[in-house]
């Protein structure tokens, strides 16, 4: 389903056949749009319309920097929702734990078929985390890293500023990625290809896309993902700076 500036297009989804939907409302990925009130409320509308589920993907909600966290979704309606959470932002995507809250109606088919596909979550991971979450430590590293973040996400904004004014980088609020908006008539391939040349690696928008070519011809904006949690300040300097000597076509 096409994502615009307040999330989901919920009319689209309501003229599908659809009746299940994966969304991420607290920092839409890859765009970084948060989903607003009433695209939340027609959502859960649509759901009810349709008796149908919607499944949260709330990967990254702990780390919003300029404002109180966005409630979730399953809170306005737990009997449609299905909210998924993971320790893959928080801790490290390698520990391969996670979470399900689910409406009761679907609470034994879905412990079912975790009996079938599943019973490898180790044991040993989830007491240590349960020791980390019970003793107050989790919250505290949580904190720590979102500050941590933040000032990435900073450093990020002031390089942009310095090495290419001019453009807008987007989906700030949030997370530990921000889009990068490139000027009309600049192909976001060649400039992924021409950064990677020299040693810095990002990916384009139309990657994410299931629909690059009728993005295309709707004109849709082009844009680099730019991830900042797993790369240092020294780094995210150096990377822009790049980015915009490509951008203004400085020989390498």
């Amino acid at each position: 389903m096409p994502v615009g500036p307040a999330g989901l297009d919920v009319d689209a989804l309501r003229r599908s056949d659809a009746r299940a939907v994966v969304v991420t409302p607290a920092h839409q990925c890859p765009t970084g749009v948060v989903m607003g009130p009433e695209q939340r409320h027609a959502l859960v509308a649509w759901a009810a319309e349709v008796d149908g589920t919607v499944l949260e993907d709330d990967y990254d909600a702990e780390f919003r920097y300029d404002r109180q966290p966005v409630g979730s979704l399953q809170g306005l309606a737990p009997d449609r929702v299905l909210a998924l959470g993971s320790l893959s932002k928080t801790l490290a995507p390698g520990l391969r734990l996670g979470w399900l809250l689910v409406p009761p109606a679907l609470m034994d088919l879905v412990v079912r078929e975790k009996l079938l596909t599943s019973r490898g979550a180790p044991a040993l991971d989830q007491l240590a985390l349960a020791t980390l979450m019970e003793s107050g430590r989790y919250d505290r590293h949580v904190r720590r890293m979102r500050e941590v973040y933040r000032l990435r996400r900073d450093a990020l904004t002031r390089a942009v500023t310095e090495h290419a004014p001019g453009l807008r980088l987007v989906g700030l609020e949030a997370g530990c990625h921000a889009i990068l908006e490139l000027p009309d008539g600049v192909a976001e391939d060649e400039v992924v290809r021409a950064a990677l040349r020299r040693a810095v690696r990002v990916h384009g928008l139309s990657r994410y896309r299931v629909d690059a070519p009728r993005a295309a011809e709707a004109h849709v904006p082009a844009g680099l993902v730019l991830g900042f949690g797993n790369v240092n300040e020294e780094r995210i300097l150096r990377g822009v700076e790049v980015l915009g000597e490509v951008l203004s076509g400085t020989p390498a």
